[in-house]
């Protein structure tokens, strides 16, 4: 076994251990708050829905990566490699477009009275439910077609038009379909990058005025920053890391579909990069929560 493969192997590790511990313990934080009677916000279903697709994304594709780099072959057959990346993709739909959803209610949630926003504010946590299950609805219907381009290295298909995965087989269909194919998977992704870019402007926005008119209680001589401008760094810093991994994560999604027979060191980064955001974005979100509590309570 080469040490790049040891080298892999321990990445991709580190990486689902570190994402499934980090959503496990927001998950069993939740479980915690519900079965002690504490006041459930209407965030907290869009976070549990996001923590369930982080553990779907992170595991289905974590643990067949690993796996694999440590030399284990033929481990798949043609039903497990569907189910896993069938299951991977989905669970990376739910999860950008849970992030998204919380982004825009919590824009929604945080705007002025007298704001557009104002009716939306009470007409808002009627949607959430909805919305998420349409979520699920959704990238489970677009990625039906996993289930038909991917087979198991076990299987034996006569196609000339395959390309290896790692652990799996994808056979190609048309150069057309295929570019109809990234098409159709990357445009929710881009929607949902627009609309929390939206969102994320919008509560920097906010948080700015809001700052503002509190100046006589934040003196702009003190050495300690505010709170309003510590939630806004970690909007910041949410976005950036949202935008940054996705669109690095739709390019490679998109060269893994088009190019014929990728190398394979393009597919083992582009699976590391799909696995980043859902591995950090527990930590991220319990930051944001704390700094919107502190705010809240001002």
């Amino acid at each position: 076994m080469a040490a790049s493969d040891v080298a892999l192997g321990i990445i991709f590790l580190s990486q689902t251990v570190v994402g499934a511990l980090g959503n496990s313990s927001l998950l069993l934080h939740y479980m915690v708050h519900y079965l002690m009677g504490f006041k459930v916000r209407h965030t907290d279903l869009i976070l549990q829905h996001l923590i369930v697709a982080n553990l779907l994304a992170l595991l289905c594709r974590g643990v067949p990566q690993t796996v694999a780099a440590f030399g284990v072959k033929g481990f798949l057959n043609d039903f497990g490699c569907k189910l896993l990346f069938y299951l991977h993709r989905v669970g990376r739909g739910v999860s950008i477009g849970s992030t998204c959803l919380l982004s825009v209610f919590q824009a929604i949630k945080i705007s002025p009275e007298d704001s557009s926003c104002s009716e939306l504010k009470v007409k808002a946590p009627k949607y959430i439910g909805f919305s998420i299950y349409l979520s699920w609805i959704l990238y489970l219907l677009i990625n039906i077609i996993i289930i038909l381009s991917m087979t198991g290295k076990k299987s034996n298909n006569n196609a000339t038009n395959l390309r290896d995965l790692g652990y799996c087989i994808s056979v190609d269909s048309e150069i057309i379909l295929q570019s109809l194919y990234a098409a159709l998977l990357t445009f929710p992704d881009v929607l949902c990058v627009g609309l929390m870019l939206w969102a994320s402007s919008s509560m920097v926005l906010i948080l700015h005025m809001h700052q503002r008119r509190m100046q006589h209680v934040h003196k702009s001589s003190s050495p300690r920053s505010s709170p309003e401008s510590r939630a806004t760094k970690t909007i910041l810093l949410l976005v950036s890391t949202f935008v940054f991994f996705y669109t690095l994560s739709c390019l490679f999604q998109i060269c893994v579909t088009v190019i014929y027979n990728p190398h394979w060191l393009l597919v083992k980064v582009g699976a590391m990069v799909s696995a980043c955001f859902p591995a950090l974005c527990p930590f991220l979100l319990i930051r944001r929560d704390t700094i919107f509590k502190i705010v809240n309570s001002n």
